[in-house]
């Protein structure tokens, strides 16, 4: 695939940048960490070279500096609030995230509890984090929030909360999700270190929108498609533009606040460190973006992802017919359409052919393979199989897998285990061809294959199986659906 995002220079540049931040405050920053930092996969789709992990490799630069705070708001724990993407709730994603960064040597100094209220649920996950060994602090809800800045910034306010005792110039401040709490508690502690005397600062950490890209790029218009759902809109930062006569851009959410940001900056320093939202933002991704026209393309194709997701989940029973149309809006305004997405015509093809569903996989070659329903195969699995013969220099006639192999398995998922559809599953018949591969070379190049999958565009003409679908997004292919089922029947699995 072709890169169009340099990552090493990016390691260096943002953690040059992030340092240079610390020491504009006197040699202690709190930096609000936006979105995700191991499984950026939006990120590594639209930017091509930019890994899932890039973030936390640069921040692994520096470590020995560095603490995590994780943030969680209380509430969000009593209603057992899952995260989409992993679907788990949010309280086992702190111990999730909490085993991951020891895992890579990044110190985690504590976990902060926000709008506490003494709920049940809050009040068994801090003893039981306090059992394993976490510090806990909780900070409480602040009556006016964000808007009575007097209050907010006073003993009453920022002064009840517990103070989180922190002991490196870097706390990264991180959360399972949206609206955990992660500018409050940075700037409750702010308040209470300037009361303690300690001089400290605040930065903001995010990927998207990138600020120094045009407004409507195809990068920045995809992160819009992504968080259609949370009503964020890029914008023009009116502050940076008035204060440096320089257009730059953030989004919808930090504008609105950036007043109130001021004023309790204000209200602790008697000045406000920053002009702009812009200004309070380290990021460093556009100048690290080598070749723009093949961002631009891999964006592009992110936001017919995104528009056919939606339609996806609309049928499904979730999400909303203003998210759908947001997302049409989306591409009528940049101009995409089905054609943009040769996978799409290929699938449909294969599937007006045979009479049955299909899916289609371009090849980082660019060659479009496709893969039909039969009566040992569904079409996923065949189109599996059809894409590693053809990257491995394999007869497309050749069997992988002998049906003498497929026709136990057959029967062992309808005679004993209660299936009712003989044809095998994604996973499956990786199985059976890594068990064919111990005494067959075709089948063990085929395997070897595997990793060229990733991030190759894929469309099916109906929504997959759970098991189907996940084992495209392990395999790291960019799956599209169209939004309609392969039978009339209420239930799919």
């Amino acid at each position: 695939m072709q890169i169009g995002f340099d990552h090493d220079k990016y390691t260096a540049m943002q953690s040059e940048r992030i340092r240079q931040r610390i020491d504009a405050f006197g040699g202690k920053l709190y930096l609000e960490l936006g979105g995700k930092l191991f499984d950026d996969n939006h990120a590594s789709r639209v930017l091509p070279g930019f890994r899932p992990d890039s973030k936390m490799s640069m921040l692994l630069t520096l470590k020995e500096q560095a603490e995590l705070v994780i943030v969680i708001s209380a509430d969000d724990i009593e209603k057992n609030k899952v995260r989409g993407d992993l679907g788990i709730t949010y309280d086992a994603d702190v111990l999730r995230l909490i085993d991951a960064f020891r895992a890579i040597g990044m110190y985690v100094g504590s976990v902060v509890l926000t709008r506490w209220r003494e709920q049940t649920t809050a009040v068994s996950f801090k003893q039981r984090l306090e059992s394993l060994g976490v510090r806990v602090y909780r900070h409480f809800p602040i009556e006016g929030y964000p808007y009575n800045v007097k209050h907010i910034v006073s003993d009453d306010g920022f002064g009840k909360d517990e103070y989180i005792e922190t002991s490196r110039p870097l706390v990264l401040v991180t959360a399972p999700g949206p609206g955990s709490g992660k500018m409050a508690v940075c700037l409750s502690q702010l308040y209470q270190d300037h009361r303690k005397g300690i001089r400290a600062g605040y930065a903001k950490f995010e990927t998207f929108p990138i600020w120094n890209l045009p407004l409507k790029h195809p990068v920045n218009v995809a992160y819009e498609a992504a968080t259609v759902d949370l009503d964020d809109m890029n914008m023009i930062d009116p502050f940076h533009l008035e204060a440096y006569g320089e257009t730059t851009v953030n989004y919808n959410r930090d504008i609105e606040i950036f007043p109130v940001l001021s004023a309790v900056f204000e209200q602790i320093y008697g000045k406000s460190p920053y002009a702009s939202p812009t200004d309070m933002g380290v990021n460093m991704v556009g100048n690290c973006i080598i070749d723009d026209e093949v961002c631009r393309e891999a964006a592009k194709q992110e936001i017919i992802r995104r528009y056919y997701a939606a339609r996806c989940t609309l049928r499904q029973g979730h999400g909303s017919e203003a998210e759908v149309e947001k997302l049409l809006m989306m591409l009528q305004k940049m101009g995409l359409s089905d054609d943009n997405r040769p996978v799409i015509a290929a699938a449909r093809q294969r599937a007006e052919e045979t009479g049955a569903p299909a899916l289609a996989m371009q090849l980082p070659d660019g060659r479009i393979i496709t893969g039909k329903t039969s009566n040992l195969l569904g079409p996923s699995a065949a189109l599996l199989l059809n894409v590693l013969k053809a990257l491995g220099g394999i007869d497309k006639k050749a069997h992988l897998i002998s049906p003498h192999v497929i026709e136990p398995i057959q029967s062992l998922k309808c005679t004993y285990l209660g299936n009712h559809n003989p044809r095998l599953h994604t996973d499956e018949i990786l199985l059976a061809l890594s068990i064919c591969a111990a005494t067959d070379e075709s089948a063990a190049r085929a395997m070897r294959q595997l990793p060229l999958l990733q991030s190759c565009e894929a469309h099916s003409t109906v929504i997959l199986s759970q098991v189907d679908d996940n084992v495209f997004k392990r395999l790291k292919v960019n799956l599209t659906c169209d939004p309609k089922y392969q039978t009339k029947k209420l239930y799919h699995k």
